[in-house]
């Protein structure tokens, strides 16, 4: 994905609960040269990690988010426009929130066979 899409700073992951979001992401700081221990931020909503340059990569769970109002006090727009990586997670419940430019990336599962699809979303 960063390889296919390089200009691309925003993913915007979908998937049911234990399509591999998580592993993904994990996979995808790997290759940014991330060290620190990369998991899931589904009770802190936002880890932010240090990729090989040095340069921030954020991490979104949003799958607690009981409002927008939630993702309004966290500062998305501060994250969402910085430039940085930021990888989503459970981003359909922030949808009305997101850049008017994103990659977004579905991973679905059927019969333990998983299909990503990647599309750059510019509303």
């Amino acid at each position: 994905l960063l390889e296919t899409y390089p200009e691309e700073r925003f993913y915007a992951f979908f998937g049911k609960m234990g399509a591999g979001k998580t592993t993904l992401i994990k996979e995808l700081c790997a290759q940014l040269g991330v060290e620190d221990n990369v998991c899931s931020p589904t009770f802190a909503i936002i880890n932010e990690y240090s990729s090989g340059e040095g340069e921030p990569v954020y991490h979104f769970d949003f799958y607690r988010l009981k409002s927008l109002d939630e993702a309004y006090d966290l500062g998305y727009e501060e994250y969402f426009y910085s430039g940085c990586y930021c990888f989503s997670e459970w981003t359909e419940k922030i949808e009305p929130l997101l850049p008017e430019h994103y990659l977004r990336v579905a991973i679905d599962e059927v019969d333990a066979v998983r299909t990503l699809t990647a599309e750059v979303v510019d509303e």
